[in-house]
């Protein structure tokens, strides 16, 4: 149900942290229709949620840092609208949404040769060994192992969305030859874009490097597990830039640790912060970056502006960009 169009609908964006629309010029479009309550901690804990959020018709969820399990959900009768000022909407209980009736946004697309460029500079940095020889000439050592061209070799790309396409756009400007697999395939990117949907087995066994580009739901939680590990070719390349569960991380670092696996580059993992004895942190041919794909002063505007919009739309009587 949308709220009232004759009087001040209540925003509250319950946990801004760290700083995402706070500051950015998009806000003042919240606060010209609406009355905006911001926080600028995340909260500790269910209870300072419900407490945040009692009043809240609509939530604009920065970061998705800030969980919303059904229990949650269930204690918020106000509740309308979650804004998810981001791609990924897996902070969101979303059977639990859908049962409360409370629609959910996501900002997809805006953000996706931001996510793709940051996808092809973990491939890179992986395949020349970036951040191992760095910490090798640190400690005074002249590395000389052989790197990784990506000329010429294969990229199987998971997941063929908008990051997933944006990103085979880069590779094959590389010269890299792309074959693809979707739970949901299109032929007609796949000729548009000069790639080839395959099967995830073909995929995994002919693949010197494999990137992930899928939203988690339960079909893709662990897509990426021991048997499929074990299926890419020795010394292949990991790349994930979607969501920390799509993988195995215990099996991952397993192919890592086994050499199976020439590297990964990764952004997204199972615990994020990354725990400073997670096993990941002792594997030499990563390359690590804290979930920041789309951490950039252009992706960030972009993803509120999005966000703000659908906002907008759907205090207009039009939501757009709604998930289910």
């Amino acid at each position: 149900m949308i709220p009232d169009a004759s009087r001040r609908v209540r925003i509250v964006i319950p946990g801004d942290d760290p700083p995402m629309i706070a500051g950015s010029p998009q806000l003042e479009r919240l606060r010209q229709v609406a009355d905006v309550v911001l926080f600028d901690t995340r909260p500790e804990g269910d209870e300072q949620k419900v407490a945040r959020a009692a009043e809240a018709e609509i939530l604009l969820n920065s970061r998705g840092l800030v969980r919303w399990p059904g229990s949650v959900l269930r204690r918020l009768p106000r509740l309308k609208m979650i804004a998810c000022c981001a791609v990924g909407f897996d902070c969101i209980d979303m059977p639990a949404a859908r049962e409360l009736g409370i629609v959910v946004c996501n900002v997809p697309g805006r953000t996706a040769g931001i996510i793709a460029e940051h996808a092809l500079a973990l491939l890179l940095a992986t395949a020349r060994r970036v951040a191992w020889t760095t910490a090798e000439m640190k400690q005074g050592r002249w590395p000389s192992e052989y790197l990784v061209s990506l000329a010429g070799k294969r990229l199987g790309v998971i997941g063929t969305g908008n990051i997933g396409c944006a990103l085979i756009r880069l590779a094959r400007a590389i010269g890299m030859e792309v074959v693809a697999w979707s739970f949901h395939p299109e032929q007609e990117k796949a000729e548009a874009l000069g790639f080839r949907y395959v099967e995830l087995a073909e995929l995994l066994q002919t693949s010197d490097a494999v990137s992930l580009h899928l939203k988690l739901t339960d079909e893709s939680r662990h897509l990426i597990d021991a048997r499929a590990l074990e299926r890419m070719k020795p010394g292949a390349l990991l790349i994930n830039t979607a969501r920390g569960a799509v993988v195995d991380q215990d099996a991952l670092v397993a192919a890592l640790q086994s050499g199976k696996l020439g590297g990964a580059g990764l952004d997204v993992f199972r615990t994020e912060p990354l725990p400073a004895d997670d096993p990941l942190l002792t594997c030499p041919q990563v390359v690590l970056t804290p979930h920041a794909a789309d951490q950039m002063p252009e992706g960030m505007e972009a993803l509120c502006q999005g966000a703000v919009e659908n906002v907008l739309a759907f205090l207009a009587g039009r939501p757009e960009n709604v998930v289910g």
